[in-house]
């Protein structure tokens, strides 16, 4: 069989891996919980959710990555000696491309509106952008055409392999999005009563810290991280033996969490120098923030123009890091179970995602007929992967790892043949044995509105 490809480079293997955690939800999703659950004080909650479930759950799927060196569902099987544990590779690779063909219909909006932005077509009032962004969503061709273009440039980087094409996309797209980040925020916090939105953020409001808050939290750093698509044990697969696990999951973990803290930095001040009240989800996005830019930077309408233009360019490198990681479940799939050539598994992925992607944007724009148990396809996709699929993947994976492969192999894994030292391993087997299953089914319970 051909030699796997690998990461080149621990920095590679940082900032790809990163990137699949970075998306869509760190800009908008992290910043507003965060702001209406307590600011800094829910962030101190997230960090410590972090710690009992994201840094675990992470290196558990790292594990069956690495040693197994396969894509998801033959590393299950190798590690399981028959048992039928490849199940839950294939549930991974199952719900990562539901979630790519759904989450292209978001990421091609951020394209258009990147080009819109551009061409100066997101200048008028309140009410001019909301009709803007409801014809556009409503339209039968245009939204469909960017979800499509968006998988199709994500094709043209996994296409190309894991060091040419993953890794070196990943060492040019993250640093732009910090360097994008960055400069946004210094815009936003020094507009006129910025530091408004900066409080709003990094107050910390203990009172309002609760058991819901908790399960906000805990479920933020589930699904900030990348948990149960089988999308860490994939990029593990081209660890190499010598990547410290451990170590990889926590700088993973800061750089997610500083890009989420970051993004809140950028929209809140933004936001309440012109006495907005930031909303959640695609309103936030695509209907305030465009007029919101144009209020902040009215007296220098090109320096607008300009924030508007790296803003929803940041968008799209956040959607794209995410997105390859995704495609690349898929791809490794078919190209090892199939003894494919990487190009023709590339765009088999494709092809599927894209039929997803289609139907999912005609149900909520063109043709809301399309529609499962009442629900748009788009929402039925949503609630499936958040409710049921994700967290089933997560909590089979730790079960599989805690309790069912041979300590043995889980320790010289985790401690890299011993050479790491401490009582470290022994924090994280409970962890990943005890605390990861309750956290999980505490996010199950929270999500189907039990708790």
């Amino acid at each position: 069989m051909k030699e796997r490809g690998n990461f080149g480079s621990k920095m590679g293997i940082i900032l790809a891996t990163a990137g699949s955690a970075v998306g869509l939800g760190n800009v908008w999703r992290f910043p507003y919980t965060a702001g209406e659950n307590g600011g800094a004080a829910f962030i101190l909650l997230y960090i410590g959710c972090i710690l009992l479930l994201g840094i675990p759950g992470m290196v558990s799927e790292f594990i069956v990555g690495r040693h197994a060196q396969a894509n998801a569902a033959r590393a299950y099987d190798v590690l399981s000696k028959g048992l039928p544990w490849k199940f839950v590779g294939y549930l991974g690779i199952l719900t990562s491309t539901i979630i790519l063909g759904f989450y292209a219909v978001v990421a091609g909006w951020c394209l258009q509106y990147l080009w819109a932005s551009i061409a100066g077509q997101l200048n008028g009032d309140a009410d001019y952008v909301r009709n803007y962004f409801m014809t556009f969503s409503s339209d039968p061709l245009k939204p469909t055409l960017w979800g499509v273009a968006f998988i199709m440039i994500t094709h043209l980087v996994v296409v190309r392999g894991v060091q040419k094409g993953i890794e070196r996309a990943s060492k040019l797209l993250m640093p732009m999005l910090f360097i994008l980040l960055l400069v946004l925020v210094v815009s936003s916090c020094m507009l006129p009563g910025a530091m408004g939105g900066v409080r709003f953020l990094l107050h910390p409001d203990f009172s309002k810290l609760s058991g819901s808050v908790m399960l906000e939290a805990l479920g933020q750093a589930f699904f900030s991280l990348s948990l149960g698509t089988a999308c860490l044990c994939t990029y593990a697969s081209y660890f190499s033996k010598l990547t410290n696990l451990l170590g990889s999951a926590g700088q993973i973990a800061i750089l997610d969490t500083l890009i989420a803290v970051l993004s809140g930095l950028l929209i809140f001040p933004a936001a309440f120098s012109v006495g907005v009240s930031p909303d959640s989800g695609p309103s936030l996005i695509f209907i305030t923030l465009p007029n919101v830019f144009q209020q902040a930077f009215a007296a220098l309408p090109v320096v607008g123009y300009v924030i508007s233009i790296m803003f929803y360019a940041l968008l799209v490198f956040a959607a794209l890091t995410s997105t390859i990681s995704m495609h690349e479940i898929g791809t490794a799939f078919f190209t090892e179970e199939f003894t494919l050539p990487r190009q023709k598994s590339a765009w088999i992925e494709t092809v599927v995602t894209m039929l997803i992607c289609v139907f999912c944007s005609l149900s909520v724009g063109a043709i809301p007929s399309i529609k499962l148990m009442g629900f748009s396809l788009m929402d039925f996709c949503d609630r499936l992967t958040a409710n049921f699929l994700l967290p089933s993947g997560a909590m089979l994976a730790c079960l599989f790892v805690g309790w069912y492969i041979p300590k043995q192999i889980v320790h010289d894994e985790f401690t890299n043949g011993g050479t790491l030292k401490g009582n470290l391993f022994s924090i994280y087997l409970f962890a990943v044995r005890i605390v990861c299953p309750i956290c999980i089914t505490l996010i199950f319970l929270h999500q189907l509105g039990f708790v």
